[in-house]
């Protein structure tokens, strides 16, 4: 790619990631700092003297800390065994161990409390009476569940950070005296600190900021739930735009902070291993104990999984006090597939999915081409730019949007024009900002997965075409874009898959029942009495098949660097 080309591309996505991330962003900031055209900290300090936001955000932090500490303690000591050992039925336990990301915490809500409520089928299965295994206002509960659903992303980071350690450092270590748990703790671990922080701080960032998992397990006390409930003030009040800043600046300085700390200790190899660490088979009681491990953590990690699929075929009021359901009945799918609300919002989560992949197609294969094939020395802050969603809380996007419609929609030229209302209003039509959240929160799984395929391609195809005639366009068309086909569609297939089950965009920007997306049609079906959360149950099922078979594909294309797509 020559630097003409590659300078238009990058001023395009410049531009394009100015208007569609940081306008968002700094709307944030000044509608919690400037008011009534003076700046004035009054709002912030406000937060923080405020006892119900002080608590908030307090047990948010407790939140992320508690959910990255337990993803750390399950992910970290299998990445490990996996690396070093080879054991009976290692590759399918390593499969099923993904199993947790084929359903959001917020779907697996419905069945984790089914199983661990006061009346669930752990308290029935050991006749232990009413525990209260989600622990008081559902604080550990938030906590397991969120932990239960992430961990694989530490475990896929954690398993490339070992992949890249050379075993002669190791090997070195021990011919000194260093062995067992102290050479893992003065070499192993500092050598994969970086990735390890990778995994870890998309997890931390991820558990401060969830919101769909805390509404449906009823833990109001928590920042993002607070923004939730603050949406009917966004155009009265300078406190949410506070708040939500606050947010933002606290998930800043947690990811500076951390990477100061362990960037500062973390060693630096000067190349990656050109060979793996052998792995050994135990023997004896190890040769069991390992497989059993690995099974453990299954069995605990897909009880959500198991919970929303026995909730969808209970019928109503069957499943009290009892290790399973007393009746079981297909009927909530039939009212699933038949109820105009569900078949409504996937229609609509289709639309504003597909729209939003279509434009991450475009912008992340150019970004690639720019990062990867120009020399643009300035290349290097378009890649860290298309990153930046990971660290950016979808709920501060979300509300930034929220803002922005705001400010368009009262505007008089848009407020007489029932088409720019249309567009620009969430309250008459949430679409076109519904599709820019996507795009822009799943825009880094398509640049990574792209640029990972230009890596792996030699460029010497696409200058043998050139220097036979062919142009830049017939070059990417015959020669570039056959050879990472299968890197585009594993990137094409994780932002559509997580665009579809999109969390905090879909519970604040859709706002009529007529554009709810599947994720927003579950939340309110769980608040019907009745079959509501039965039937919501079902449209679960569907989601986590949905992205069961998402996750297998792209594990098919990618195979061990697909951690690399969950990484900042």
């Amino acid at each position: 790619m020559n630097n003409r080309t590659a300078r238009g591309i990058f001023a395009i996505c410049l531009l394009v990631f100015g208007v569609c991330f940081l306008w968002p962003v700094l709307r944030i900031v000044a509608g919690g700092y400037i008011v009534d055209g003076t700046f004035t900290l009054r709002y912030l300090t406000g937060v923080f003297q405020n006892p119900v936001y002080a608590e908030g955000l307090r047990n948010s932090l407790m939140l992320a800390i508690g959910t990255t500490t337990l993803t750390i303690l399950i992910g970290l000591p299998l990445a490990w065994l996996n690396t070093r050992y080879t054991f009976t039925g290692k590759r399918a336990l390593s499969a099923l161990l993904l199993l947790p990301m084929v359903l959001p915490p917020f779907v697996g809500a419905i069945g984790f409390q089914q199983m661990f409520g006061q009346y669930g089928a752990i308290n029935a299965l050991f006749r232990l009476g009413p525990v209260d295994w989600l622990g008081r206002g559902r604080y550990f509960g938030v906590i397991l569940l969120q932990a239960l659903a992430l961990y694989p992303i530490l475990y896929l980071n954690a398993m490339a950070a070992l992949a890249n350690i050379d075993p002669a450092m190791e090997e070195a270590a021990a011919n000194m005296g260093c062995a067992g748990f102290r050479r893992f703790r003065k070499i192993t671990l500092p050598l994969m600190m970086p990735g390890l922080f990778a995994g870890g701080t998309i997890i931390f960032i991820a558990a401060f900021t969830e919101l769909g998992t805390p509404l449906i397990m009823n833990y109001n006390r928590c920042a993002s739930v607070q923004v939730f409930d603050a949406l009917k003030e966004i155009s009265a009040s300078p406190f949410p735009y506070a708040l939500v800043s606050v947010m933002l600046l606290c998930s800043v300085a947690l990811y500076t902070l951390s990477k100061t700390i362990f960037g500062r200790h973390a060693a630096a190899m000067q190349n990656k291993a050109s060979t793996g660490a052998v792995a050994i088979k135990p023997a004896g009681f190890a040769a069991c104990l390992i497989p059993m491990l690995f099974i453990g953590v299954i069995a605990i990690a897909i009880l959500p999984h198991a919970g929303v699929v026995l909730t969808s075929f209970s019928a109503p009021g069957s499943w009290y006090r009892s290790i399973l359901p007393e009746v079981f009945t297909s009927a909530n799918y039939i009212e699933a597939l038949g109820h105009e609300m569900t078949l409504r919002s996937i229609r609509n989560s289709l639309l504003f999915s597909s729209l939003a992949v279509i434009l991450n197609i475009g912008f992340g294969l150019a970004i690639a081409l720019v990062v990867v094939r120009s020399s643009l020395k300035s290349r290097w802050l378009l890649d860290a730019l298309s990153m930046i969603p990971l660290a950016v809380p979808g709920l501060v996007m979300a509300f930034g949007y929220l803002a922005i419609s705001s400010t368009l929609s009262n505007h008089p030229r848009v407020a007489q024009s029932p088409t720019l209302l249309m567009l620009f209003d969430v309250r008459v039509n949430p679409t076109f900002f519904l599709v820019l959240a996507y795009a822009v929160r799943r825009l880094p799984y398509m640049v990574r997965s792209t640029v990972a395929g230009l890596q792996q391609t030699s460029v010497s195809l696409e200058e043998s075409a050139a220097n036979l005639g062919a142009r830049p366009g017939t070059v990417l068309r015959k020669i570039t874009l056959p050879l990472i086909t299968a890197n585009i569609i594993a990137g094409t297939m994780l932002a559509f898959a997580f665009s579809m089950l999109e969390v905090s965009d879909s519970l604040m920007l859709a706002q009529r029942a007529d554009y709810y997306p599947i994720t927003k049609t579950i939340y309110e079906l769980f608040q019907l009495i009745g079959s509501g959360t039965y039937i919501a149950a079902a449209l679960g099922v569907w989601a986590m098949a949905f992205l069961a078979a998402t996750i297998i594909g792209c594990s098919l294309l990618l195979g061990r660097k697909m951690g690399a797509i969950f990484r900042i």
